[in-house]
């Protein structure tokens, strides 16, 4: 049996709120319903509407909302998610959820490593910011212009290179970004799709919960359980050196390893967005150190940060 705040009661917790916030931001007329006279005494749909509309029991839609359905069938929550109007990603997540993978107790993940070939493809980017993501959003490679555009990522502690970090508690990030609020809140859904997956992954547990206490965005946003998936899109930057830019994005699964993703910024060729990324690529080349400097210090391109767990 576990434990009260022990991984099951974690993840009954994480799908009752999620199905909660799900069922808040839906009104009844947008659901299909008919409005009915009088005061609602809760926002968006009643527990009663969500089984109406997916055609199960209320008895049974409160069991699944609490956690207490072990075997919930793919059927049921197909309907659940088409009356809460979820996208693709808000589904796949419902499922993480609600048929979560067995596991005993928490444990550590085995570490994750950028192979060789992957490191090469980072140096040959020389134009463009390029970074290896794993669990946890944990950076676990970059290259150079990435972390002229960023942090120097590899100059720190390997615990502390990861993007959820660098966007709330670096003050860099704040100025970086043109829609700061935008881009944290889009890392913490992201965040939040990763916690459906691995809810019982004890650096996660750790990283939110630092995060928790040290950014009160952070704690606000974790508690709205909006999730989404990276894949592509813009965005526009103010960087320190270089100025204003407006960036394309790609995340993009490595073959043989769909827990990293690379992420890949590009301009428009031409553009003065362009032209202020290679201002900052020859910038950052005159700001190397040189070939014979130690390989300890600065920002050095050492392999050790294609490890975390």
């Amino acid at each position: 049996m576990d434990a009260p705040g022990g991984p099951a009661t974690r993840a009954n917790t994480e799908l009752r709120e999620f199905l909660r916030s799900r069922r808040a931001r839906i009104s009844p007329e947008q659901a299909g319903l008919s409005p009915q006279p009088g005061a609602r005494r809760v926002p968006g749909l009643r527990r009663e509407e969500v089984a109406q509309l997916a055609g199960v029991s209320v008895d049974y839609y409160v069991r699944l909302e609490r956690g207490r359905t072990a075997h919930a069938s793919e059927t049921v929550l197909d309907a659940v998610a088409r009356a809460l109007l979820l996208d693709d990603t808000e589904r796949d997540h419902l499922f993480a959820l609600a048929r979560p993978t067995r596991r005993r107790v928490p444990h550590a993940l085995p570490p994750q490593r950028v192979r060789p070939g992957l490191h090469r493809l980072l140096d040959t980017l020389t134009d463009t910011p390029a970074l290896v993501l794993g669990r946890r959003m944990d950076v676990l490679a970059s290259n150079r212009l990435a972390r002229a555009f960023y942090t120097d990522f590899e100059a720190l502690p390997h615990r502390e290179r990861n993007m959820a970090r660098f966007m709330f508690l670096d003050e860099g990030a704040r100025s970086l970004y043109d829609d700061w609020a935008a881009g944290a809140r889009s890392t913490v859904a992201a965040l939040h799709l990763y916690a459906g997956k691995y809810p019982h992954d004890p650096r996660l547990a750790e990283l939110v919960g630092e995060l928790s206490v040290r950014d009160p965005d952070f704690r606000r946003w974790w508690a709205e359980h909006d999730v989404m998936r990276r894949t592509n899109g813009s965005k526009r930057y103010h960087h320190p050196v270089v100025g204003d830019l407006t960036l394309e994005y790609e995340a993009l699964a490595p073959t043989g390893d769909p827990e990293q993703i690379l992420g890949v910024h590009t301009a428009e060729p031409g553009s003065p967005s362009e032209h202020a990324l290679r201002l900052l690529a020859s910038w950052t080349a005159e700001s190397a150190p040189s070939a014979g400097a130690d390989s300890g210090s600065g920002s050095g391109t050492g392999r050790g940060a294609g490890s975390a767990g």
